[in-house]
């Protein structure tokens, strides 16, 4: 199941210091997540970036408070723990080297003109992920309408019956033709 979840101003917890945690961490706080890094070593980068910094083994109690974990150790055995300690905490649960074990997967993500396209791969490889996120990011136009459309789907949302559904229906072409998609397809 694809989800967009609003977590901001929740607590993030990363087990692992390195260049996982890293680029994790970077995710998170885009997202508005605090973070909080357990790890015997962390990267400066990291340091700075993070909420809060434990330089240590990562314990069980470090789940409290926090609503996501992401387990990116080089440790497969404590990463599998991590998982399993967050799991049965009703945690959301990424595991950096078996996305499997996890109960979230983080998707390649591309922004442009207001609209965010998630892509994921069913087989978890992040590198076909990558690579249809760049196509799609391509296909994109460079700029959209985004006050222009929300002020017209506002507007038809305040109409009734036929007039309402005429006007999103013009909505949805206008959007389907400035895509280059075929309007006929609008259904």
């Amino acid at each position: 199941m694809a989800a967009t979840l609003n977590l901001s101003g929740e607590w993030a917890l990363l087990v692992g210091g390195g260049a996982v945690a890293l680029r994790r961490a970077r995710t998170l706080r885009a997202a508005g997540l605090s973070v909080r890094v357990v790890a015997p070593d962390i990267l400066a980068e990291l340091a700075e970036l993070a909420s809060d910094c434990r330089h240590r083994a990562f314990e069980p109690h470090d789940l409290r408070g926090v609503r996501l974990v992401v387990a990116c150790t080089g440790s497969a055995q404590v990463n599998d723990e991590v998982i399993r300690l967050a799991r049965a905490e009703g945690l959301l649960a990424n595991h950096s080297g078996n996305a499997e074990a996890g109960n979230l997967r983080f998707p390649a993500v591309v922004r442009r003109g207001g609209l965010t396209v998630t892509v994921t791969s069913d087989a978890s490889l992040p590198l076909l992920a990558q690579a249809a996120s760049e196509k799609i990011l391509l296909a994109l136009p460079d700029s959209l309408p985004l006050g222009e459309w929300t002020a017209q789907r506002d507007a038809a949302l305040h109409l009734a019956g036929a007039a309402r559904q005429a006007a999103l229906a013009g909505l949805r072409r206008q959007i389907r033709a400035h895509l280059d998609l075929p309007l006929e397809a609008a259904q």
